[in-house]
């Protein structure tokens, strides 16, 4: 591992266009295992100019059954996306919760992937498609998470809050973050430059207005990056392209799943290349790379390393995983094979199966929205949500260690 360096990770807020499709995929979902713990969900969104479009598979009991919709399930399916947009903040012209045009292209599942992903007779339940999942964590913050993109996330957090309460009414919804750290020693030191680029109001590309915008982002990432990581040297780029006012869909078409970097490392580890939101948890592009995130943590947490990546690989219709592989680039102080043994060995992951994932981490319930924007890691663990946060492991994995 290099030992000095400079690394840089971006994020984007809530109102970003991909941000809305992912968070209009991800409700889908919800609204189907609210109605159906077992529904099957591939739900794609695009976001446009004063558009919102569905498209996608789905099989769900109240929903859509035996090639038909339920009565009212597609009036409800429109009213989850115009919520979604209304609770992120868009009342614009140019993209209006309440006056965009809606069009669902949602259809039954292909019965040809359903006979592979269901459980029948001495079949357990297969993988949703093949693929490989990479899980990670590292000691850099208390989330065990890269810090370029720790603090890139949370600066747009905070300027989400800001803007809805009111804090700071000149932001609007769509905005990117991007965090340079330099490192020393291979631990995070001094931020060496910063991007915020945030949608504005009319006026605040120039004078005063500007000059507070400005001031106001300044401050908000003074408030996040640890003491001392801000100085004289530290390179502001704020809104560099000048006006900001036109954004969200209405200044770039969105897309589910573009954004799986924001979502999962930052580019600090390697990534499967498969997207999280709209999906059920029987994919296991998002399944999967929730339990790999979840060992990736409880080894760090467990302090069997300083940083750690894992990788699993399924074929579609097929239960057991085809690999597990970890690599704790040299800062466990032993045999990493020893750990892949370990993780085989606890029963209660289930082998690793897609079924055992869902069981061990319980993903069949209505969490997926929160986890759209703000990325899907470094979160708290509450309640049912983001329980792949958790370090509940730590025990077993040491016991399994001998």
């Amino acid at each position: 591992m290099r030992q000095f360096y400079l690394f840089t990770s971006e994020s984007v807020s809530e109102g970003h266009p991909d941000k809305v499709s992912d968070q209009i995929s991800d409700a889908v979902v919800d609204m189907m295992l609210r109605k159906d713990p077992e529904a099957r969900v591939a739900c794609e969104t695009l976001t446009a100019t004063q558009r919102v479009v569905l498209a996608g598979e789905i099989r769900c009991k109240g929903v859509y059954e035996d090639g038909k919709w339920a009565d009212g399930a597609l009036a409800e399916i429109e009213r989850t996306a115009r919520e979604v947009v209304k609770d992120i903040g868009y009342a614009q012209d140019g993209f209006h919760w309440e006056t965009l045009i809606f069009e669902n292209h949602l259809h039954g599942q292909s019965p040809h992937i359903a006979q592979g992903v269901d459980a029948s007779g001495n079949k357990d339940e297969g993988a949703g498609d093949q693929g490989i999942m990479f899980g990670f964590a590292c000691d850099e913050t208390p989330d065990l998470m890269p810090a370029t993109l720790d603090y890139s996330h949370k600066i747009l957090e905070r300027m989400a809050a800001d803007r809805k309460s009111g804090a700071a009414p000149f932001l609007e919804p769509d905005s990117k973050s991007q965090v340079t750290l330099r490192y020393e020693n291979g631990k995070p030191v001094a931020c060496t430059a910063v991007v915020v680029s945030t949608q504005h109001a009319e006026g605040y590309d120039e004078g005063e207005k500007e000059a507070e915008l400005h001031a106001y982002v300044k401050g908000v990432v003074g408030d996040i990056l640890p003491a001392g990581f801000i100085s004289d040297e530290t390179v502001w780029h704020i809104n560099p392209t000048g006006s900001f006012v036109i954004g969200g869909p209405d200044g770039d078409a969105g897309l589910t799943g573009r954004k799986i970097i924001v979502d999962t490392y930052g580019g600090a580890s390697p990534h499967g290349g498969g997207a999280f939101s709209g999906k059920d948890p029987t994919k296991v592009d998002r399944s999967a790379a929730y339990i790999t995130r979840y060992l990736a943590k409880n080894i760090v947490a467990a302090g069997l390393a300083t940083r750690c990546t894992i990788q699993l690989a399924y074929a579609i219709g097929v239960s057991k995983p085809l690999s597990l592989y970890v690599d704790t680039h040299g800062t466990g102080g032993g045999d990493d094979a020893r750990l892949e043994d370990a993780i085989r060995s606890i029963e209660k992951l289930g082998g690793l199966t897609p079924r055992g994932i869902r069981t061990h981490l319980g993903l069949n319930k209505p969490i997926y929205r929160k986890s759209a924007a703000y990325g899907h890691f470094g979160r708290k663990a509450e309640g049912d949500h983001f329980p792949w946060e958790r370090t509940d492991l730590v025990d077993d994995l040491k016991a399994a260690l001998g």
